[in-house]
């Protein structure tokens, strides 16, 4: 068991705060599409969802993979209420006054079950594996710096997100070559996010390491 100051636990309370806020962000608003280039369209989402891999990483790299996976944890934990949560205000019923349109409030939190099970699915094993090609990489490329090993691993990782979301969500709505259509850019866009966002990373990581000198229990 890793032993924390109070100061160090507050970091740690803090970036967990960051990596489930930006999962939360990302799950809600990005049902907002914008134009790109190439007269595509790009979600929103895009800005939000690279810090939710790269802070498994920055955890990782300061504290090990238990309390990475941790972080993972909490996070299916807190989507998975979420949804729960989200289902059971859609069943209620209206009350007479309505402060929001009705259609409104049910296009942003009425999200359909097979989306769900495809958001909590794809979350799910992609961040396991992300943690788990993290300290593949670093015990493979011990010279390689930190940036490197977490663009390596966000490739693995945001392939396998975005190939079992779009599979459970689109599979036998939409022909095959349609969802690689949608597919590839998106893996591509999240990739490029994350390497344009590994400077913060760095910035995370001088945070977090004003811990205990004498912390071991990295896993």
């Amino acid at each position: 068991m890793i032993q924390l100051s109070e100061k160090a636990f507050r970091k740690l309370v803090i970036a967990l705060s960051v990596y489930l806020v930006s999962l939360f962000a990302a799950n809600t608003l990005g049902a907002k599409l914008m134009p790109f280039i190439f007269d595509t369209q790009l979600s929103v989402g895009i800005f939000m969802f690279p810090f939710v891999f790269l802070m498994t990483d920055v955890i990782g790299e300061v504290y090990g993979k238990k309390i990475a996976k941790y972080f993972v944890f909490a996070g299916f934990v807190a989507t998975a209420l979420f949804i729960v949560f989200s289902f059971l205000s859609l069943a209620m019923p209206w009350g007479h006054r309505l402060p929001v349109p009705m259609e409104s409030y049910n296009d942003v939190f009425g999200l359909s079950l097979r989306f769900a099970i495809a958001s909590l699915v794809a979350f799910l094993v992609a961040e396991y594996q992300d943690v788990i090609a993290f300290f593949f990489f670093k015990e493979r490329l011990q010279k390689a710096g930190f940036w490197l090993r977490s663009t390596l691993s966000n490739v693995w990782s945001q392939l396998i997100d975005t190939a079992l979301f779009m599979g459970i969500a689109y599979a036998g709505v939409l022909p095959l070559s349609v969802i690689i259509g949608i597919a590839v850019p998106w893996w591509l866009y999240k990739i490029a996010m994350g390497f344009f966002y590994t400077p913060l990373s760095y910035i995370g990581i001088k945070f977090l390491k004003e811990k205990d000198e004498d912390n071991s229990g990295k896993n």
